[in-house]
């Protein structure tokens, strides 16, 4: 499963349209960036089926389930006291597929315990077969209380892979 990456114009048109559907021009007034640049966002945003068309004239609105997620992690977000975001993939193989999707279940329910993590987003894999192995991975998007904190999860769960969303820096 790949992940895109949306530009700041993009997340900028999702948080317009997170209240209320709005026009193209309405947007390039609260925007004020060119009105080609937008319509660019606008088609790569329906590519990747975040908005939708609605109405007459043409509105765009966030689609259901996506406006329903960011509104569920600014939630969790007021009441996050934990500085550190991350985004980790932690990956897992095994030659029985039950044995995988227990170590997944045990793996998730780990994490979900942890105090020191505030989990906003937690998605396990479809597990594939590869040869004689099943793989899948899990993705984790959570704050963590300090640095020894992150440490110690890279140390426990071994992520293939860890992004640091915020802050940029860590003094």
């Amino acid at each position: 499963m790949q992940r895109s990456r949306f530009s700041e114009e993009q997340k900028r048109v999702a948080l317009l349209l997170l209240h209320s559907p709005k026009t193209a021009e309405e947007l390039n007034k609260q925007l004020n960036i060119p009105y080609s640049r937008l319509m660019e966002e606008l088609k790569g945003m329906l590519k990747l089926k975040v908005v939708e068309r609605t109405g007459f004239p043409t509105k765009y609105q966030l689609k259901q389930d996506i406006a329903q997620e960011v509104k569920k992690r600014q939630k969790i977000s007021e009441e996050d006291q934990f500085k550190i975001r991350v985004k980790a993939f932690i990956e897992m193989q095994a030659i029985e597929e039950d044995l995988l999707q227990k170590q997944l279940d045990k793996l998730e329910g780990a994490i979900q315990k942890e105090k020191a993590f505030t989990v906003y987003r937690l998605e396990k894999a479809p597990i594939e077969q590869s040869g004689e192995y099943y793989s899948s991975y899990i993705e984790v998007n959570f704050s963590v209380k300090d640095f020894v904190s992150l440490v110690r999860f890279m140390f426990f769960y071994g992520p293939s892979s860890i992004e640091v969303i915020k802050p940029d820096r860590i003094d």
